[in-house]
């Protein structure tokens, strides 16, 4: 007889437990980390969120410039004639047209060296000097005038001195446009009713993608073409950031005057070689401008692009280069098979950011055309609707599509590349 005995099962090894107060310590970091951060969110929220909100709530408001100010009474007061002939007037007037002032009233006090001669026009009272008037409701552009006849006492000049320098106090209640609830999708749909804003938007898209593709396309060679060391390399460098640290005035009115039709430089050289019969008005011409413009964003932008990627490529292993040429691999397959896969991150967070940048774009065209010629982006429609058109409220509600149309861009641009990166 065996005795044969079974393997005693094997115990998982017993989890360790964290330290006692190990959680309370972590609370204790994570609270600091918060308060630590407060400043930095307060600081980002007045510079960001807060104009943010400011613009969606005035795109439901049909403001214009003349309701940044809410109704007032305005008060002008003067001093007629003199010695035992005078008067005080005060002249009121509704600062709106269309919006009523309720409650106007008007308070002063008589200073020394007068007396009051009569009574004084209605709706005003004078009682020990002082002067009260109830002028009630002021309807949008109405005007009240009225009078308190008075006699000089003493030196006239002191007394007219007296008399102009009291400041009355004037009162009333208005309706302000910007903070009550009334809210409207006019602007909305003053906005998408036409064939216009579909052409500017059209406009904006083709100058954006187009713009950023270009900058990313030629920082990427002028970057392929100083990743070698030469003689001259650094100032060749500093060529290729002139256009972006030089101002843009100075460069935009370079380019005007290069491309002038009548004194530029660029059509004395066309017509001098025959290639065209008479001058191109360059920025004044449909399709011509949109290009110019879109030529000159690519212009100035692409030394950021060049920045980055150079600074990508001088950081890439060169042993992997070494082993491809000693497989017999050509140029562009080292370039495509290798450089490529390793410049696509930095391509896709500068495409991300040229495209959000070049979106909001404002300067460069308004100083280029001044969105003439088929180059008027949604950001030029913004300043025409908001000050050219004294419409507040549309270019809000301009700035808002702006706004939304790179939320939907950046959250299409993170999904798909997610899921490349997922591959």
């Amino acid at each position: 007889m065996t005795n044969s005995t079974e393997p005693a099962p094997i115990q998982p090894p017993p989890q360790a437990r964290p330290p006692k107060g190990r959680g309370r310590l972590a609370r204790r970091e994570a609270r600091l980390a918060w308060q630590l951060l407060l400043p930095t969110l307060a600081a980002v929220s007045l510079a960001v969120i807060v104009p943010l909100l400011a613009i969606f709530w005035i795109s439901f408001k049909p403001v214009g410039l003349a309701d940044l100010r809410p109704p007032a009474p305005v008060l002008r007061e003067s001093l007629r004639g003199d010695g035992d002939d005078m008067r005080v007037e005060y002249r009121l007037r509704n600062s709106s047209q269309d919006q009523q002032v309720t409650g106007v009233t008007l308070r002063d006090t008589l200073p020394d060296g007068v007396e009051l001669r009569g009574e004084p026009e209605a709706p005003c009272q004078v009682e020990a000097r002082e002067v009260f008037c109830d002028f009630g409701t002021l309807e949008g552009g109405d005007r009240a005038r009225v009078a308190i006849p008075l006699r000089a006492a003493g030196d006239p000049d002191l007394v007219e001195e007296a008399v102009e320098g009291s400041l009355p106090t004037v009162t009333g209640n208005a309706s302000n446009i910007l903070t009550n609830l009334d809210f409207t999708f006019e602007n909305f749909i003053r906005i998408f009713d036409g064939a216009e804003f579909w052409s500017v938007f059209w406009v904006t898209l083709f100058y954006t993608f187009f713009g950023t593709a270009g900058a990313l396309i030629v920082g990427l060679f002028a970057a392929m073409l100083l990743d070698k060391s030469f003689r001259g390399q650094g100032i060749l460098r500093g060529l290729y950031l002139f256009p972006y640290v030089a101002p843009v005035i100075a460069v935009a009115f370079t380019w005007v005057t290069l491309f002038d039709p009548f004194s530029g430089s660029a059509n004395a050289l066309l017509l001098q070689m025959g290639v065209t019969g008479e001058a191109i008005n360059f920025f004044g011409e449909k399709p011509l401008a949109l290009i110019m413009v879109t030529l000159f964003e690519v212009w100035r932008y692409f030394p950021l692009s060049f920045l980055f990627i150079l600074a990508r490529m001088q950081s890439i292993d060169t042993d992997m280069f070494e082993a491809a040429d000693m497989d017999g691999a050509s140029p562009f397959q080292k370039f495509w098979y290798l450089s490529v896969p390793q410049l696509l991150g930095i391509l896709s967070v500068l495409f991300l950011l040229r495209f959000i940048w070049t979106f909001n774009k404002f300067d460069d065209i308004f100083l280029l055309t001044g969105g003439n010629a088929g180059t008027r982006t949604l950001t030029v429609n913004v300043y025409e609707q908001a000050f050219a058109v004294s419409n507040i409220g549309a270019g809000a509600a301009v700035a808002v599509v702006i706004f939304l149309c790179l939320v939907i861009f950046s959250v299409f641009f993170f999904r798909v590349m997610s899921r490349e990166e997922g591959l």
